[in-house]
Order: C-alpha cells, then sequence, then structure tokens
C-alpha cells in the first residue's frame, strides 16, 4: 500500500509565505495568476485549467516543453474559450478527479482549490523533493498536470492535440 501524499497546507495567510518559500518565483506568479483568472471568471475554486493557462503564459521552460509554437497557441486558443464560456459547464461544479479525498480536511473546506488542483500542487510539491530540489517549479507542476487523466487540465491539452502521455515522458527526460 502506497503511503498518501503530503498535503500542501491550505491556511490562512499567516502560513501561505511558508508555502510560497517552497515555490520558485515563476510558480508564485502563476499560483497567483490563477487566483486571478479563477476570481475574475467567477468560479469558487482555482482548478487546473486555471493552474495550466497561467503556467503556460508565465513559465517559458514549461511553456517550451509542450511542443511548437502552433501547438502553444491551440491549447492557449481553448483556454482562452474556456474562460468566455467553454467551461461554463465547468461552473458550479468541482473538479475531482480521485486523486484527494473529495471531503475536504478539517478547516479546509474554504481553501479556494479543487481537490485536482490541491492533487496537482501536492505531485508538484512531492516530484520536487524527489530530485533533491529546495523549489518547486513549474515543470514539477506540469508533469503533475499531465499525469492526471481526468482533471480538467488534461481536458484542455487533449482537445488542443497534445498526447498527454508524450508529455509526460517528455517532461520525465528533463
Amino acid at each position: 500500500m502506497q503511503s498518501p501524499t503530503p498535503r500542501l497546507p491550505r491556511p490562512p495567510a499567516a502560513t501561505r509565505a511558508e508555502l510560497d518559500a517552497r515555490l520558485t518565483v515563476e510558480l508564485v506568479s502563476v499560483v497567483a495568476g490563477a487566483r486571478r483568472r479563477a476570481l475574475r471568471g467567477g468560479d469558487r475554486q482555482i482548478d487546473t485549467a486555471h493552474l495550466l493557462h497561467s503556467l503556460i503564459e508565465t513559465d517559458p521552460e514549461a511553456r517550451a516543453l509542450l511542443g511548437p509554437g502552433p501547438l502553444i497557441a491551440r491549447v492557449l486558443g481553448y483556454l482562452a474559450q474556456r474562460s468566455i464560456g467553454y467551461g461554463l459547464r465547468w461552473r458550479g461544479s468541482v473538479e475531482d478527479s480521485g486523486a484527494v479525498p473529495l471531503v475536504p480536511a478539517a478547516g479546509d473546506s474554504a481553501s479556494g482549490w479543487s481537490p485536482s488542483a490541491v492533487a496537482a500542487m501536492d505531485g508538484a510539491l512531492e516530484r520536487a523533493c524527489s530530485r533533491g530540489a529546495v523549489r518547486v517549479t513549474g515543470v514539477d507542476l506540469l508533469a503533475r498536470l499531465a499525469a492526471d487523466p481526468d482533471c480538467r487540465a488534461v481536458e484542455v491539452l487533449r482537445r488542443a492535440g497534445v498526447d498527454t502521455e508524450w508529455l509526460g515522458g517528455r517532461i520525465e527526460l528533463t
């Protein structure tokens, strides 16, 4: 039996700085951008598509791993469509790929993160630790997003023509 993935704290502002200290400057910017997208879109939670959109716009290393420019343009096109209506069927629902329990831990109900987004960030932290890194990078997050076949980010990637298994393999080679 595998041990459970360590959960990133979903704290009030007091320990947010501690979490931010584990992230690269680029990834802190990605999280802030995802939060802004969720708020601007009227979404209750940051989900994996918000993270992917912000990641592609903010982190050049993660963006480069997606492939050539036309493919990136298609992904961004789907993400933009999502923000103007494509994702309406997602609005009001909780993204949950089963990666973490849907029932929140005590004090975690107002985290503002979907269970799948929490799992992606937890997995990115775990990936960074496994490579001996002190900070979590955008590539760590992209690897975890691509590894969850049921998350919204992977749905967007697939619709844009990205082979997420190929992407995962490409990331592991870096």
